[in-house]
């Protein structure tokens, strides 16, 4: 019996943080067909069954954002990872150690439905975001957030193997991406620094 006050009483401290954090900028249970379905769509969350789906709408978070507005900025602790559901993303990331105010924030890429991106704060004890998102338009998105992953892996244990799995993935290939642009770069340098190149 003591047990069990003890388990209620921690399932309850838990759902009241994440519920501090979160819900009074994000909305749960709204259209909820739709959240499913770019669920269902996304290469991480793909390969869960319908119960285990449905299982995932409630606990990822939807909220929309302004043009201009950011989601997250360079430097800041990572929580989380993001679904587009409608609307662009532009991720730029900012350099330092250049004085010219136009050319310190450089362009990266733009994101739009169906794109996912700040999934290796997931797995980072405390990481730090390495670019900075804004939205290019009124933006929807979806949030799974470090909270959210570790109530899967307490109440749905088959569902966190599948998604850690492609977690994993994802994370071997942008280390791959990362280390063929490394050793592209290292090739162009070496043939700009040879004695009979062009610089």
């Amino acid at each position: 019996m003591g047990a069990h006050r003890y388990t209620f009483s921690t399932h309850w401290k838990k759902t009241f943080m994440v519920n501090y954090l979160w819900d009074n900028i994000f909305k749960r249970g709204d259209l909820n067909d739709d959240i499913v379905q770019v669920l269902s769509e996304n290469f991480i969350f793909k390969v869960l069954t319908k119960p285990e789906l449905h299982f995932l709408r409630g606990l990822v978070h939807y909220r929309t954002y302004k043009p201009g507005e950011q989601i997250f900025s360079q430097g800041e602790l990572g929580v989380g990872m993001y679904i587009v559901v409608q609307g662009t993303i532009n991720i730029t990331v900012e350099e330092l150690h250049t004085v010219d105010e136009v050319q310190r924030n450089v362009f990266v890429t733009r994101l739009s439905r169906g794109d996912f991106f700040g999934e290796i704060s997931l797995v980072e004890p405390a990481g730090r975001r390495t670019a900075t998102a804004t939205a290019a338009e009124e933006v929807a998105l979806l949030g799974f957030f470090k909270p959210d992953l570790s109530e899967v892996i307490e109440r749905n244990p088959r569902a966190a193997i599948k998604i850690l799995s492609r977690l994993s993935e994802v994370l071997g290939r942008r280390l791959k991406e990362t280390a063929d642009r490394f050793a592209e770069v290292k090739r162009e340098l070496r043939q700009m620094t040879r004695p009979d190149g062009n610089s």
